[in-house]
């Protein structure tokens, strides 16, 4: 593994994540786990082989941004200035961690043990977890790709939401290495099978 000092939507990040598995997408490749891999994975598939292939970021990366990622964006500072005040810690920069075929980016690393990953949402959304106790299923594989590709202890689902009384405006959930060994080899397993698969694509396009 290595870590790169880096900050996210750089060029020099987007280089870096060129032709790797990266754990924002993890649940994609996740889907129908113990099944064969779905369409959307497939089409995954052949976007990474794609950036090998051609050594640059492929035209069918989901590299556009809505209102709602752009939001995101904007709002994230804010919401890890309200974590460090809660918790009263600094995060720094996430970086990318470089694992060969796959990575991973985390929103910010606290100390030596533990990662961030921040999500600034509408109100509907941020009420669901705080609704549920618990984060928000939608990224479990994401979050556990942070424990797996980092190597920390635990990892803090944070929602933020602007909108909620200061009290509720941040929501906090932490994932312990430990309560998640087996979910972090089962994903080992099916991330394996799924650069197996970029290996068969990539066969299938330079086929001579």
């Amino acid at each position: 593994m290595q870590w790169h000092n880096v900050e996210q939507n750089t060029e020099v990040w987007n280089e870096l994540r060129t032709g790797k598995v990266t754990a924002s997408q993890f649940g994609c490749l996740m889907a129908n786990a113990g099944r064969a891999f779905g369409e959307p994975a497939k089409r995954y598939a052949i976007q990474i082989a794609l950036e090998i292939i051609n050594g640059k970021k492929s035209d069918s990366d989901s590299s556009y941004t809505n209102w709602h990622m752009q939001r995101g964006h904007e709002q994230e500072p804010m919401a890890r200035m309200l974590y460090e005040i809660e918790r009263n810690v600094d995060v720094t920069n996430g970086g990318f961690f470089d694992l060969g075929d796959y990575g991973d980016s985390p929103d910010g690393l606290v100390g030596n043990d533990g990662v961030i990953e921040i999500k600034s949402v509408t109100a509907a959304v941020h009420f669901a977890p705080l609704q549920r106790g618990s984060f928000d299923p939608a990224y479990k594989w994401q979050l556990i790709g942070h424990l797996d590709c980092t190597g920390r202890d635990w990892v803090d689902f944070v929602s933020y939401c602007a909108d909620f009384p200061e009290n509720k405006q941040l929501i906090i959930y932490r994932l312990l290495r430990g309560d998640y060994e087996e979910d972090i080899s089962t994903l080992r397993t099916r991330r394996e099978d799924f650069i197996h698969l970029i290996d068969e694509t990539m066969c299938i396009i330079q086929r001579g």
